[in-house]
């Protein structure tokens, strides 16, 4: 019998809990978190301040690892991995775009796209091909070779999706990705990740605004380190 690999969860949380120490005072930030995403699913994640988002977005990108509980990425257990193999599998398999674009601002446009790619033994020519041919994707052709600086807001996030898509990761995660820009170009920005989403992006989206999240397919919204809601929408 053939697999539906489409129905098999390309992220799954098993009973994710993560704690921190003050002193001798433990904080319990997230809580029991069970949570499966398929491949191509596109997910918001929201809550009020303090419950638990960026912590949860945090672990989900291998960039911390829950206290206790389990984590599979791919089928492949993650929570136990070692810093270089977290690296890894974040270079690999995760793209990442920030509220604040973290784009170095020293390096022009294509050299911030570059950087990625250096990690992932790719020849020096192949990476400035493919560079330039995703800014040219994400409407930044005759911006490449500016510095961060000399872009407004939305052209800098530009960029920085650029960066996260330049590997070509299964997984694309969004933290606050509109949260510096006015609405003209956080509409330019969405619909970016709407058609990301229809070429089969798995997309994890974390926001505080209903409008955005009004962009993804399903709705998880987290409440005292707790998932209080998981719902889907009707399609578009």
């Amino acid at each position: 019998m053939e697999t539906n690999t489409q129905n098999i969860p390309v992220i799954e949380l098993r009973h994710i809990g993560k704690s921190y120490h003050i002193g001798e005072e433990k904080i319990d930030v997230l809580s029991d978190i069970n949570l499966q995403i398929k491949k191509k699913e596109f997910v918001s994640i929201m809550g009020s301040s303090g419950a638990g988002k960026s912590t949860l977005m945090n672990i989900l990108g291998c960039l911390d690892r829950p206290t206790v509980g389990s984590y599979l990425l791919d089928g492949d257990e993650v929570s136990t991995l070692n810093d270089n193999e977290l690296a890894y599998t974040r270079n690999k398999k995760i793209g990442f775009i920030f509220q604040s674009f973290n784009l170095l601002p020293r390096l022009s446009a294509v050299d911030n796209v570059i950087l990625p790619m250096i990690y992932g033994k790719i020849f020096k020519k192949e990476r400035r091909e493919r560079a330039e041919k995703i800014l040219k994707s994400v409407g930044l052709g005759e911006r490449m070779n500016h510095m961060p600086a000399e872009l407004s807001g939305g052209q800098r996030q530009r960029v920085a999706i650029a960066r996260a898509l330049v590997n070509n990761p299964a997984i694309i995660m969004a933290d606050e990705p509109t949260g510096n820009l006015d609405s003209g170009s956080t509409k330019e920005i969405m619909d970016i990740f709407t058609e990301l989403s229809d070429i089969g992006k798995t997309i994890i989206l974390v926001t505080h605004e209903d409008d955005v999240a009004l962009y993804a397919r399903r709705h998880i919204i987290l409440s005292d380190g707790q998932i209080s809601h998981d719902t889907e929408r009707e399609e578009r």
